[in-house]
C-alpha cells in the first residue's frame, strides 16, 4: 500500500513541476490586490522572516482524493498557491517507522522521510524553504507522550544517542542529495517532558545533541531549533532555558507552540521568550499556531475546538477572525520579541476527506492515513491512538475550505507584509452572559457588541425573543443557564442568563490577579502552588488554583478564605477539585465559626477534568461571627508527581 500511495505522490509531484514552471516557482513578493480581508500592516517585519505553514498531511489528502484550488477555482497544486499568499516555508513532520509490520500507516500523514521527500520536492519547486520536525519517534510526540521508536526501545542511552544522529544524518543526507532547501531542523517536538523515550535532562541532552550534530555537519547553513509548549506555565521555559544552557545543548531557536485558547496571551508569550533570548542568546519563534474559522465540523469525527469544551474566544470564529489571530501573532513575534523570526500555522491544509459519511471517510482514513490516526497505531500507542483513531480534528482551524479552495484568510501572510485596511464591516456578533441572582431583577441588554473586521467592538441594538412566562420561569427555576435568542444587525444573537445564588466569596474562581483574600497555609513545601491561567483546566473562567509537586509527601496545604459581616442565618459552602497522581490522599472541604471547626466533607482526586465537589451544608451563623471556609490537601504522591486544581468556591445563604 505505501508503494501505491508514493506512485500517486510522485504523478502529484511532475504535475506541480508543470505547474511551478508556468507560475514561475516564486513567493509572491508583491502585494495581493483586491482582497475584501482587513489586515493592518505589521511593521517591522524582516524580508526573511519566516511565513511558515505545516502540511504534513497533504500527501496524505490527496491520496485520498482531495483536491485544491487556487481563488478562481481552478485545481492547482497546493504549493503553488501557498506560495502565491506569502507563504514561504513549508514545515514538515517526521516520524522514524509509522507503519506496522504489514506496512499499514498509523494515519496522520503517514509521515515518514519518504513523505518529507515528496513534500520538500515540491516545496522547493515552488521556490519555499523546508523547515523540519524530527518527532524521533514512530508517531505524534507532545508533552503528554514521547515515546521511543520501536527499533531503539531497548537501547541504553550511548546507543540511542547514536541511533538518532545516524537517522537524522541520512534523512538530511537524503533531502540534501534530492536539492530539497532546508532553513531549519527541529529536534524534537514539544520536548518539555521528553524525547526519544528519554525522560531526564541528563539523557534528553544527550539525544538533542546527537542531533544537532547531525544538522551542523550535513547541513550547516540550516537553523538547529528546539520545541516546547506551554507558556502560559510560570517558570517553565525559564526552567527549560536553564537545563539547555547547563548541559550546553547546541541550538540557534527556542520554539514555541502558541493556541490562544491553551497558551494565555500575546503578552505572556513575549515575555517568557524575551526573557530567553536576552539571557541566552537564542533566537525565538512561534512553531505552531491556529485558529478556527468555523465552529462546524465537515469530516464527521469532531473537531478540537468548537463553541463548548471550555475554550475562549479570543476572536470570533470567522474567517477574518481567524486572520486577525495569526496577523496578531506575527506582530507579537515581530515587534514584541527581540529576536523573533517567525510564524508557523499549524495544519492549514488538514481538511475533510469527504462530505458524505463517516463511514466513507473511515475507509480512506485507514487506508492513506489521512486522519489523525488509524486503528493501526494500536500497535505503538494502544492507549490513545488504538482507542480513539479516526479524521481530521482540525478541519475547522484550515485555510481552505471543505472544497479544498482557500480561505480568505489564507492571504494573510501576504498583507501582513504592506496592510489592507479596507473599510471595516461587522463580522460577528458577540454573546452575551449575564449574572442575575435568584432574589435579583432580569434585566437583558439594549445592546451586543458587534465585532468588526479590524477586531473593534461596536454596540448595536438588539431585540430579544422571550415572553414574560419564560422570565417567570426563570425566576422559580432555580439555579440555571438559559439560553436567550434575539437579533442585532440583521444577525442572530444570543444571551446565557446564569440565575445564581449570590456568593458571600470574594475572588471565588480564582480570576484575579492576586490570591487575595484567599490566604495558603503551606505544610509541605510543593514545587508548584500558585493561581494558573489555563481555559481548558479550569471549571469556571480562565483560571484556577493549580497545584503539583514531584517528591513523596510534598504536597500539604490549606486554601481558606474569612468572612465577616454575615447575616445571621444559615450557609452553604462548595468547593471542587480535580487532578490525580495522588496515591494516599486526605482531601476536604471544611468551615469554621470563629476559629472553630464545625463542619468537613471530603473530596478526592482521581483522573484529569473529572471534577469532584463537596458541600457542606447548614452552617449557623450568629450575628457578629466570622466565618473561614477552605479546603485541605494532602497527598502521598504516585510517582508521577501529585497534582490538582482547585476552582468554584462558593457560599450562599440558605434563607
Amino acid at each position: 500500500m505505501k508503494k501505491i500511495c508514493f506512485i500517486m505522490a510522485a504523478f502529484m509531484l511532475i504535475a506541480c513541476l508543470t505547474s511551478c514552471s508556468k507560475k514561475g516557482g516564486r513567493v509572491r513578493t508583491e502585494k495581493i490586490e483586491g482582497s475584501p480581508l482587513y489586515v493592518r500592516k505589521v511593521e517591522n517585519l524582516p524580508d526573511d522572516f519566516i511565513m511558515g505553514m505545516d502540511v504534513s498531511s497533504v500527501i496524505a489528502e490527496e491520496n485520498s482524493g482531495v483536491k485544491y484550488y487556487d481563488f478562481e477555482g481552478n485545481e492547482q497544486d497546493i504549493f503553488v498557491t501557498l506560495a502565491d499568499c506569502g507563504v514561504n516555508t513549508i514545515r514538515v513532520r517526521i516520524w522514524n517507522d509509522p507503519f506496522d509490520d504489514e506496512d499499514r500507516g498509523f494515519g496522520g500523514g503517514n509521515c515518514d522521510i519518504d513523505t518529507a521527500l515528496a513534500i520538500g520536492k515540491r516545496a522547493t519547486a515552488a521556490g519555499q524553504k523546508l523547515l523540519l520536525d524530527f518527532h524521533l519517534s514512530d508517531f505524534w510526540a507532545d508533552p503528554g507522550k514521547q515515546f521511543s521508536p520501536r527499533a531503539w526501545k531497548d537501547m541504553a542511552i550511548e546507543e540511542k544517542t547514536e541511533a538518532a544522529y545516524q537517522y537524522v544524518k541520512d534523512c538530511l543526507t537524503k533531502l540534501k542529495k534530492a536539492g530539497v532547501k532546508v532553513a531549519m531542523v527541529q529536534i524534537g517536538n514539544e520536548t518539555n517532558t521528553g524525547i526519544a523515550g528519554e525522560k531526564t535532562w541528563f539523557n534528553m541532552q544527550y539525544i538533542m545533541q546527537a542531533g544537532s550534530k547531525a544538522v551542523r555537519e550535513v547541513m550547516p547553513e540550516a537553523l538547529v531549533a528546539l520545541h516546547f509548549a506551554n507558556p502560559e506555565k510560570a517558570g517553565s521555559y525559564e526552567g527549560i532555558a536553564k537545563k539547555l544552557d547547563y548541559y550546553q545543548v547546541d541550538y540557534d531557536v527556542f520554539a514555541s507552540s502558541y493556541y490562544p485558547y491553551w497558551h494565555g496571551t500575546l503578552e505572556n508569550l513575549a515575555s517568557v521568550l524575551n526573557s530567553i533570548s536576552k539571557t541566552y542568546g537564542k533566537k525565538v519563534m512561534v512553531m505552531e499556531t491556529s485558529y478556527a474559522y468555523t465552529a462546524e465540523d465537515t469530516d464527521f469525527n469532531g473537531n478540537t475546538i468548537g463553541d463548548g469544551g471550555g475554550i475562549v474566544k479570543n476572536y470570533p470564529f470567522t474567517v477574518q477572525g481567524q486572520a486577525n489571530l495569526v496577523r496578531d501573532v506575527i506582530d507579537c513575534v515581530a515587534n514584541s520579541m527581540d529576536s523573533g523570526i517567525g510564524v508557523v500555522y499549524w495544519e492549514g491544509a488538514w481538511i475533510t476527506v469527504g462530505q458524505n459519511s463517516w463511514d466513507e471517510n473511515h475507509e480512506l482514513w485507514e487506508k492513506y492515513g489521512s486522519g489523525w490516526a488509524s486503528s493501526f497505531a494500536s500497535v505503538y500507542d494502544p492507549n490513545d491512538a488504538g482507542k480513539y483513531y479516526g479524521g481530521s480534528a482540525v478541519d475547522n482551524q484550515a485555510m481552505f475550505g471543505p472544497d479544498g479552495k482557500p480561505l480568505e484568510s489564507l492571504r494573510v501572510f501576504n498583507l501582513a507584509r504592506f496592510g489592507n485596511e479596507v473599510e471595516p464591516r461587522v463580522d460577528a456578533l458577540e454573546d452575551v452572559t449575564i449574572d442575575v441572582d435568584l432574589n435579583g431583577t432580569i434585566i437583558l441588554p439594549e445592546t451586543v457588541n458587534a465585532v468588526m473586521t479590524d477586531d473593534s467592538r461596536q454596540p448595536v441594538p438588539v431585540k430579544w425573543n422571550v415572553t414574560d412566562a419564560e422570565i417567570a420561569k426563570m425566576y422559580t427555576g432555580g439555579v440555571h443557564t438559559y439560553e436567550v435568542t434575539g437579533e442585532a444587525d440583521g444577525s442572530p444573537v444570543r444571551c446565557f442568563v446564569n440565575m445564581i445564588e449570590y456568593n458571600f466569596l470574594q475572588n471565588y474562581s480564582f480570576e484575579d490577579e492576586e490570591l487575595s483574600p484567599w490566604e495558603i497555609v503551606e505544610r509541605g513545601h510543593a514545587d508548584e502552588l500558585y493561581v494558573e491561567s489555563k481555559p481548558t483546566d479550569s471549571k469556571t473562567g480562565d483560571k484556577h488554583m493549580h497545584f503539583w509537586s514531584a517528591a513523596k509527601n510534598s504536597v500539604d496545604f490549606s486554601l481558606e478564605q474569612k468572612v465577616t459581616g454575615l447575616a445571621a442565618g444559615s450557609y452553604k459552602f462548595t468547593i471542587s477539585i480535580m487532578g490525580g497522581d495522588g496515591g494516599n490522599t486526605e482531601i476536604y472541604a471544611y468551615a469554621l465559626v470563629d476559629g472553630t471547626e464545625v463542619s468537613r466533607a471530603p473530596l478526592k482526586i482521581t483522573v484529569y477534568n473529572e471534577w469532584d465537589t463537596a458541600v457542606i451544608t447548614g452552617i449557623r451563623i450568629e450575628e457578629g461571627q466570622s466565618l473561614t471556609v477552605g479546603i485541605y490537601v494532602n497527598c502521598e504522591g504516585a510517582g508521577n508527581g501529585a497534582w490538582g486544581k482547585i476552582d468554584d468556591a462558593l457560599l450562599n445563604s440558605e434563607g
